[in-house]
């Protein structure tokens, strides 16, 4: 199980994340079952979160300087 969830991508994990949510939120499940959710849904931010650092350090590095350096530029927001 744990390599389709290395296989999901952002979006299909933040889906599944809250489907958790909610199952959990109802309170409604058994303990060892609302276990396995909360440790499912623990690995799937992880994963998310290695996501999110993968694609900004992308973003940092198509930014790069007259000197080839990186240079972080912060985000405008679009109004």
């Amino acid at each position: 199980m744990a390599a389709k969830k290395q296989s999901l991508s952002f979006e299909q994990s933040m889906a599944r994340l809250d489907e958790i949510v909610k199952h959990l939120e109802k309170g409604d499940l058994p303990l060892n079952d609302s276990l396995a959710m909360y440790e499912e849904g623990t690995a799937l931010i992880t994963a998310c979160s290695k996501m999110l650092d993968e694609a900004e350090q992308k973003v940092v590095k198509l930014k790069k300087g007259p000197d080839r350096a990186p240079v972080e530029m912060e985000f405008e927001d679009e109004q």
